[in-house]
């Protein structure tokens, strides 16, 4: 598919207001995206593990403009009140999509969201967040050209999602995303967001991730910027390819269940995603002394216990924890005992791997 794809027909019904609700989840890339080209097209490909307890919850509630003004009209309502500072990225994103979901200067719109998590908890919320709007505003046009099918109506969230935050079109579906074009994947693309089309092993199908979170604070630098520092780095092009070359080697390992070569993967995957950021221009370091330390100590454990337990990072200090539901007693006792006193007044989030976003019905 191409963007003129998503570009929609006239609208067949216009209803004069309604209102609407999704709930969508985090993503954890286990292969990373950093580095991406104009319009949120990524530099490489990617793939995450959809969770399922850290999560968005977004109500839309629309009416019919009494007169087009020709731009766009929402209040927008974080936590119940009122949050001014996250109208300009809203607007950004809206400017964005306008051409594939024309009827926004239409309706004037009151948008509330909330987090299942805490907004200073250090997890980052624009993948969760910017795909449950983006699917509001789906099961709006869907209301507007009833026609729609269901794997359309995916594809054009992940799209939209993708306008407003790259990963967040990774947190459409479950529980196994790939994005970015891979000569090697039917129906890859850069665009949206596809189900892993392979062969996975069950192991990998109740997989754990307890979120460590070691700084709560604002990041140094944002990803935003992070991701423009690709341009020009000195070993850009070989990141990109090490990407290509991961997803091809985790084909056999997902089919397999292999968890050593699947732990060897994810944690080198982390390491360099650090790693460009250390040697990008300005350089930067997003991790702590903690996270260091919970490495460390992960890496001990499993030398010593065996257990299949292993780490992956975000572009931040927080750790990812990943294990198999079959040791799942064993990491989290060991999370607890050595863990959780590198943790930011000893907070940590239990996750596991979700199904998706889902769609809340009669939400008042």
């Amino acid at each position: 598919m191409t963007e003129k794809d998503f570009l929609p027909a006239p609208y067949q019904h216009f209803s004069k207001n309604g209102k609407v609700t999704w709930k969508a989840p985090s993503n954890i890339a286990l292969v990373k995206y950093w580095g991406k080209l104009a319009n949120q097209i990524p530099a490489n490909p990617s793939i995450s593990f959809t969770l399922d307890a850290c999560a968005t919850t977004t109500t839309i509630s629309y009416q019919k403009k009494e007169g087009n003004t020709g731009g766009f009209s929402f209040d927008l309502l974080f936590e119940g009140k009122p949050k001014t500072d996250f109208k300009p990225k809203i607007e950004t994103f809206f400017n964005r999509i306008a051409d594939y979901v024309p009827f926004l200067k239409e309706y004037d719109f009151t948008i509330e969201t909330s987090n299942s998590f805490p907004h200073s908890s250090g997890i980052a919320s624009s993948a969760s967040g910017m795909a449950a709007l983006s699917l509001c505003l789906m099961e709006i046009e869907k209301q507007l050209n009833p026609e729609m099918d269901e794997m359309f109506f995916s594809r054009k969230a992940s799209f939209l999602a993708r306008l407003g935050s790259g990963s967040a079109c990774r947190s459409v579906e479950g529980d196994l995303i790939q994005w970015g074009k891979h000569p090697q994947i039917p129906s890859s693309s850069n665009l949206y967001g596809i189900k892993y089309p392979f062969e996975v092993n069950p192991i990998f199908k109740n997989y754990h991730d307890t979120i460590l979170l070691v700084h709560k604070g604002q990041k140094q630098v944002s990803s935003t910027v992070g991701h423009d520092l690709m341009h020009g780095h000195p070993y850009a092009e070989k990141r990109f390819q090490q990407a290509f070359d991961n997803l091809d080697n985790l084909k056999s390992i997902f089919a397999e269940g292999n968890l050593q070569d699947f732990i060897k993967i994810v944690e080198s995957e982390a390491l360099t995603l650090h790693a460009m950021m250390m040697t990008s221009m300005p350089y930067f370091i997003l991790m702590k002394p903690d996270t260091l330390e919970i490495i460390n100590k992960i890496w001990k454990y499993r030398s010593e216990s065996k257990v299949p337990i292993c780490f992956t990072l975000d572009a931040g200090a927080n750790v990812h924890v990943l294990y198999p539901e079959s040791v799942k007693e064993k990491a989290i006792q060991f999370i607890q005992d050595e863990l959780v006193a590198h943790c930011e007044n000893g907070h940590y989030i239990c996750d596991r791997i979700g199904v998706g976003a889902k769609k809340i019905m009669g939400k008042k």
